[in-house]
């Protein structure tokens, strides 16, 4: 069986299946992560090597010294693909393969998949519906847009995973006082109409730039909602046969195809317009969703998208045929929530329907599935109520994001 290295890049806690996959497909894992996780519980079974990177704040490395760390493994060894397992990694593999021309998502590509401005750039231009946004670089562009498009507005990290250090702003007194905030951070944000409606989300895998898998979920409560107000997350699957997700698979497919995926897992976000109804994109990246995202989507499809997005990459490497099987028609739906004990007691959640508990420190999770859409939307109500009465814990949200 002929090997090939894989570096793994992870700032965060994941990608566990991912790397054992790649072991157990005949390959050599090296995995480059934080300092701070070298006590996690990693597939050390299936890693061959671990390199460690201090934090400069949370998920940021010193890039210079990543590329200085990485020369000094290449001296000898012959590194076939360089892998970002979370979206804070992307920037960080995709200038080690600009820089050591190793194949794969370069800085040009990555951007569209990383940089919430440059995406918005490039959907709009394609002719894909987005929110009204603009940089924020310019007083005289931000007052343009603050005259033309009615608050309220979203002041966005451009570069930030999940609803981590959005603003919602009411008025033009907020908003010049929110990019006054900012100071020297100002051009890290973007500004963008508030579009009330429904979010979904669809997780997806590409190889030779065709989507060979689609998993589209509706959000019950948005990431930005629980982020700002507490509470708990939940998201559910859809029928692959609705109306919804055949126009969810159309708008993905063409958000990847304009932004030039060629292969790998995405995790893409629309909003369903509440006045409108129309389709509007939000946000993509080039990895699997988080939030135990991939746990709802292998409960509904029986299809694990971190091994297959494993089983894709050695495809690639070795120049070997790919196929996916055919997914499974169960509904699904995720629930988690911040609480107060460290480990709940889940003897009052265990059902028919329950898949899998979440071993998440201070949180509640749990999976469920079922050949019935309104089963799991009744499990899901019904644990929200329980874990609001009894065991919800809430921290407010910053203003400014910590990374």
């Amino acid at each position: 069986m002929e090997q090939k290295t894989i570096v793994c890049i992870s700032c965060y806690y994941k990608g566990y299946d991912f790397m054992e996959e790649m072991q157990n497909l005949g390959n050599r894992v090296i995995l480059i992560t934080s300092e701070n996780l070298k006590e996690k519980n990693w597939p050390w079974h299936a890693i061959n090597e671990v390199f460690y990177m201090p934090e400069i704040k949370p998920s940021v490395w010193d890039l210079e010294h990543l590329v200085q760390g990485f020369s000094h493994l290449m001296k000898t060894r012959k590194v076939d693909a360089v892998i970002a397992l979370d979206d804070y990694d992307v920037e960080k593999a995709a200038l080690v393969r600009e820089t050591f021309r190793i194949p794969g998502m370069g800085q040009t590509t990555h951007r569209y998949f990383r940089d919430k401005l440059a995406m918005r750039q490039k959907a709009k231009n394609s002719g894909i519906n987005v929110p009204e946004f603009t940089a924020v670089f310019n007083d005289a562009e931000v007052a343009e847009f603050a005259k033309n498009v009615p608050a309220p507005w979203v002041l966005k990290p451009r570069s930030e995973a999940s609803a981590s250090g959005i603003k919602k702003l009411k008025s033009e007194e907020e908003l010049w006082q929110a990019l006054e905030n900012l100071g020297d951070e100002r051009h890290l944000f973007l500004l963008e109409s508030f579009k009330p409606g429904d979010v979904y989300h669809v997780d997806s895998l590409t190889f030779n730039a065709k989507t060979i898998f689609t998993s589209s979920s509706k959000y019950l409560a948005p990431p930005m909602q629980v982020s700002h107000e507490g509470g708990v997350f939940r998201t559910r699957t859809l029928g692959r046969s609705t109306a919804e997700f055949k126009a969810l698979e159309k708008a993905n497919v063409q958000v990847l195809s304009n932004f030039g995926l060629q292969n790998g897992a995405t995790h893409t976000e629309f909003i369903r317009g509440k006045e409108d109804g129309k389709w509007y994109f939000l946000e993509t990246s080039s990895r699997v969703g988080g939030a135990h995202i991939p746990d709802l989507v292998e409960a509904s499809s029986g299809i694990n998208i971190w091994r297959e997005w494993a089983k894709i990459e050695d495809a690639l490497l070795k120049d070997l045929d790919y196929s996916i099987s055919k997914p499974t028609g169960y509904y699904a739906g995720l629930i988690i929530a911040l609480i107060k004990e460290k480990h709940p007691d889940y003897q009052y959640f265990e059902s028919e329907e329950t898949v899998k508990f979440l071993p998440i420190d201070y949180h509640i999770g749990i999976v469920y599935k079922s050949s019935k859409s309104d089963l799991v939307q009744t499990r899901l109500d019904e644990t929200a109520v329980k874990i609001h009465e009894d065991m919800l814990s809430i921290i407010p949200p910053k203003d400014k994001p910590t990374s």
